[in-house]
């Protein structure tokens, strides 16, 4: 009877993960598309633990209470924290997997067949180079390490060798499965090599960088179905590194750069400002409650949501702005990036999270036209993607990016705790326009103010 019922939770499982992914594409399905993914899950794991051949759970409650106690935190994390606690799911999933490939090859090796082998080198190199990549990523992300590109002399030859020596292993014990020490020799380079693959990385192109190791980690489950002989783990494994990779074509082509771009460009060098080089810009700014009578004004706002936003986690008080200029008969839109803030989507997770209508969330090639036509953009701690120089200057990092068109509003207010840089270590021209007012301080508090002298000036309460 449980071998009847084992497949058909299978079944049912790989369904949900589908439709999730569907439902997940999309800004309003999204909460339906994570409820059928747990959904899913739950018959996975239930399906697993219903199998025969267990012969006994103490092990398995142990690994549940110690997963539980790691897990509880990590879904405690603020929302700021996102790409952190993705990059973290990415390297427990990667390391259990490359695990569960290390404990399989001692228990067949030598008599593993070579297709089996070929699986099973795939499976480790995937879940260890993972495992540290993500650890890397993570540390960037929380800037327990430093975020900006750390480069050396043939830095690229050095990783490009690693990971030839690491195929090289693995290729070898397809041929001859019983030589161990070529297997410790994969798992050790594939560790070393997750760590290098991180480390010329900047900031910039994280979000590119955490969608291909959800790709990796991905891939990496789908070869341990393989070796397992286990279906759902086959389609769960191919559908999250499909997607991953998809996501991840998605982001390059938002910043105009290649895969080899991100892994070996070291896109987030620190440049020298013009400021730096001596040359004096005029900076304009403004006080909220000046900032609040030009908002009161206008007939038309762009917002436009970045990472300082995220850190200031004021996304509720932008609501309460969106809320405020919506009573006052103002127009207001979100205008998305799709590589603002650290991860794929983290505005829309924002935004969404503070309750901001689905429908006022635009994409940027459907809003860069319209900027041109509005009164107000309101940039509230976006960076880079706001850049003209990625237009017009040639010997910029960023030149080619697709950006947000700001420039062209009829007035653009920034909201920023300073001059500091982004993550490309570059000056926004925007800051230094004619037409730019920067409202300096912390965004939660700024934009408080904002709504407060609004609604004071309105009599709205």
């Amino acid at each position: 009877m449980i071998a009847q019922i084992i497949p058909l939770l299978y079944v049912a499982a790989a369904t949900s993960f589908i439709l999730a992914l569907k439902w997940l594409s999309g800004v309003a399905t999204a909460r339906r598309g994570v409820l059928v993914g747990v959904l899913g899950m739950a018959l996975a794991v239930g399906g697993t633990l219903l199998n025969p051949e267990i012969v006994s759970y103490k092990w398995i409650a142990v690994a549940i209470v110690l997963g539980s106690i790691i897990g509880v935190p990590m879904a405690m994390m603020p929302m700021t924290a996102v790409p952190q606690r993705t990059a973290l799911s990415h390297a427990f999933g990667a390391l259990a997997a490359a695990l569960v490939g290390t404990a399989e090859y001692y228990l067949r090796a030598p008599g593993i067949d070579r297709f089996t082998m070929g699986a099973l080198a795939l499976e480790v190199l995937l879940g260890f180079l993972t495992f540290t990549a993500s650890l890397m990523a993570f540390g960037k992300l929380q800037e327990i390490l430093p975020t900006r590109p750390i480069t050396y002399r043939n830095q690229n030859v050095v990783n490009l060798s690693l990971f030839v020596f690491a195929v090289a292993a693995g290729v070898a014990l397809v041929v001859s499965p019983g030589t161990t020490w070529l297997f410790a020799a994969l798992g050790g380079l594939s560790l070393v090599f997750g760590v290098l693959l991180i480390v010329p990385i900047g900031g910039a192109d994280m979000p590119t960088v955490i969608s291909l190791l959800n790709s990796y980690a991905g891939l990496s489950a789908c070869a341990m179905g393989f070796v397992l002989d286990n279906h759902l783990l086959i389609i769960a494994g191919a559908l999250d590194g499909s997607s991953g990779l998809i996501l991840s074509v998605i982001m390059c082509r938002a910043m105009n750069r290649s895969f080899t771009n991100v892994l070996f460009g070291a896109f987030g060098q620190v440049q020298a400002s013009a400021a730096a080089a001596g040359e004096e810009r005029i900076v304009r700014s403004a006080t909220p409650e000046e900032a609040a009578s030009i908002l009161g004004a206008a007939g038309s706002v762009i917002v436009v949501p970045g990472y300082g936003m995220a850190v200031a986690q004021a996304q509720h008080k932008v609501r309460e702005l969106f809320d405020t200029l919506t009573k006052l008969g103002i127009g207001v839109r979100f205008a998305i990036h799709p590589v603002a803030g650290r991860m794929p989507g983290h505005m829309n997770v924002l935004l969404a999270e503070a309750d901001i209508p689905y429908d006022r969330m635009v994409g940027m090639e459907e809003i860069n036209s319209d900027f041109a036509q509005t009164d107000v953009a309101l940039v509230i701690g976006a960076n880079d993607v706001t850049n003209p120089a990625a237009r017009r200057d040639q010997s910029s990092p960023i030149y080619g990016m697709p950006i947000l068109d700001v420039d062209k509003a009829r007035t653009v207010m920034v909201i920023k705790r300073g001059m500091s840089a982004g993550f490309a270590g570059i000056d926004n021209d925007l800051y230094y326009m004619d037409r730019t007012l920067m409202v300096f301080g912390d965004a939660k508090a700024v934009v408080g103010n904002l709504v407060k002298e609004l609604a004071a000036a309105n009599g709205l309460h």
